[in-house]
């Protein structure tokens, strides 16, 4: 495909010359056609030395992939959880010194901070996410997560890496051993961080509190990658704009007054409450924001009671609430609290207690950002390989970086083979969704895949001499 774009750019400027003819002045016509010659003469070196990167990126990763993917592996079978990442951050660590970085760690808890200098430039931000989450792993694969730990209630959990981050650390590092080893192909400052936290919405405002942005290199552009859960592997998806969305997490404790279950006169009753509650907060979305404007409200859990005959004195409440506008976002919460005193009010019940934790900002992609990189993604992975996606109410807190003035992009990589992809739609059923237990990447084509995103992106915003 290169070869054959490259045949037609030198096609076209030989037809250039002709073309001053018939629509320029003689005075004018032999400049024009030495800058316009010029030009192409620099377009088609730029195609060519591109064209050199690619080959040589592809038959270093020929080398490497068995090697990643070994690290995938290892990854995947011993994950942390969020805020518990001290063995995964060290690790990172141990293999960016390996590289020659310079290696900063315990940043915003245990967040790893990498800086490779090569030379004057542009500083560009590679962000890979390292945690995991509380799920039991049902995948059957040779190499599937066995660990268990206690969470924070004292219960017996499982540990997978059911997002991903496993591949995007794999990939960060596979991106960085590239650059780190052909350093004659690019020119600037590349920052390499490895973030923790991410599911809790808390990585990236704990990393941005400890001074990511001023303790070290500020970028100009950062770029981060995100596994998808129903995308073929070897294909990448972009979007410029809002592509994710504000998150945040709210808890509402709806109060009462127990009793005997046969005598509720006596009773003021938390469940009831809490059921005209939950049907309550639907109205926000589909009464009080307008149709063109996204936003989501789920109850996501409600907990109240003990026994049959019993009427308990608290129910409890826990909703995700989803929008991209920051005024959508605020009307959101101020409805929510609205509608939970209301409910309250309405049985003479005490004020309910609510309290909104773990928000993350909406996420958008910048557009001149995404206009740069997606020409030298489709020139490397072929046209057909790169899509745009569409927007998701899903969050991610990479968004934060964003929103401190860095242009960033986050793309997604596909994971799964489109034979399985085929097999799930022969079978009727959709394929396991990020977070499910049964959800695995296939490694080898998400390790080639993701490494030549990132490093191709990478030798486009830092250019060598």
């Amino acid at each position: 495909m290169n070869t054959q774009r490259l045949a037609s750019r030198l096609q076209l400027a030989k037809r250039f010359s002709p073309h001053f003819h018939t629509t320029c002045k003689p005075g004018c016509l032999r400049l024009l056609q030495v800058v316009c010659l010029s030009s192409l003469l620099a377009l088609t070196h730029s195609l060519a030395r591109a064209e050199n990167f690619s080959d040589e990126l592809t038959d270093w990763l020929q080398q490497q992939t068995p090697q990643l993917t070994q690290l995938y592996k290892s990854l995947h079978q011993t994950p942390e959880l969020s805020f518990r990442e001290e063995k995964t951050a060290a690790r990172m660590a141990e293999l960016m010194r390996e590289l020659g970085l310079e290696v900063t760690p315990k940043i915003g808890g245990h967040g790893v901070v990498c800086v490779l200098k090569n030379g004057t430039g542009k500083t560009l931000l590679l962000r890979a996410d390292m945690d995991a989450l509380p799920v039991a792993e049902e995948t059957g694969l040779a190499y599937a997560s066995q660990v268990r730990v206690r969470d924070k209630r004292g219960a017996t959990v499982g540990v997978m890496h059911a997002c991903g981050h496993d591949m995007h650390m794999t990939n960060l590092v596979g991106t960085v051993r590239y650059l780190a080893s052909h350093r004659d192909q690019w020119q600037g400052t590349l920052v390499a961080i490895f973030q923790p936290a991410e599911e809790r919405g808390a990585g990236a405002k704990a990393m941005l509190a400890e001074g990511l942005l001023k303790r070290f290199p500020r970028p100009d552009f950062a770029l981060a990658m995100h596994v998808a859960a129903d995308k073929p592997a070897g294909t990448v998806g972009y979007l410029a704009g809002y592509a994710l969305a504000n998150v945040d997490s709210v808890d509402i404790t709806v109060r009462g007054r127990g009793g005997h279950g046969a005598y509720p006169e006596t009773t003021i009753d938390p469940i009831v409450i809490a059921a005209r509650l939950v049907l309550d907060l639907q109205t926000i979305v589909s009464r009080e924001i307008a149709p063109i404007d996204p936003a989501v409200i789920t109850v996501g859990s409600i907990h109240g009671g003990t026994k049959h005959n019993i009427i308990g004195d608290q129910c409890h409440l826990q909703l995700t609430v989803r929008s991209y506008s920051p005024k959508v976002r605020k009307h959101l919460i101020e409805a929510i609290r609205r509608k939970a005193l209301a409910a309250a009010q309405s049985a003479n019940a005490p004020e309910p207690k609510i309290t909104t934790t773990e928000g993350t900002p909406a996420l958008f992609n910048d557009p001149e950002l995404v206009a740069r990189l997606v020409p030298a993604l489709k020139n490397a992975l072929d046209e057909q390989n790169v899509n745009e996606t569409n927007p998701s109410m899903g969050g991610e807190d990479f968004g934060r970086i964003g929103r401190a003035g860095v242009p960033i992009l986050m793309l997604n990589l596909g994971t799964v083979s489109q034979q399985r992809l085929d097999e799930y739609k022969k079978a009727g059923t959709p394929p396991p969704s990020l977070h499910s237990p049964k959800y695995f990447p296939d490694p080898e084509a998400s390790i080639v895949t993701g490494v030549t995103t990132l490093t191709t992106a990478a030798l486009e915003l830092l250019p060598s001499n």
